[in-house]
């Protein structure tokens, strides 16, 4: 573990932090957590990882992390989540939808997605005649 102590001062707040060895069937890797906390997890294969990934009821966001673009497309394709950020840890952007799937929200916010929660569609059948 690398981090984890709280840092002074009013809130509770702590360092950001890295664990390794985390078991897979932890209920750290089942939970949101809000927190710069990053959960680490060996794998022997691909499909083993995203069932890892998506064995949660949320999906709020998701990062990969490969220099194989075939592969960056199979996994991403693969994850239960509303976000992925593939290679960069930034995914917000005001022109993009943001949101998740499963417990981790309904509808996005941002993007013309974001303005189509905040309408209500009508539609009108008129007889000519």
């Amino acid at each position: 573990m690398v981090g984890g102590t709280r840092v002074e001062g009013p809130g509770y707040f702590y360092e950001p932090t890295v664990l390794s060895g985390v078991d897979p069937g932890s209920r750290l890797l089942r939970e949101e957590i809000f927190g710069p906390v990053a959960p680490v997890v060996g794998f022997g294969s691909e499909e083993e990882a995203v069932a890892w990934a998506n064995d949660t009821e949320y999906g709020l966001v998701s990062y990969v992390y490969t220099n194989d673009i075939k592969r960056a497309f199979r996994v991403c394709e693969g994850l239960e989540t509303g976000m992925i950020g593939l290679n960069q840890g930034l995914v917000s952007n005001p022109a993009a939808p943001f949101g998740g799937v499963k417990a981790s929200g309904f509808g996005r916010e941002g993007g013309s997605e974001g303005i189509e929660e905040y309408l209500a569609m009508k539609y009108f059948a008129i007889a000519v005649g």
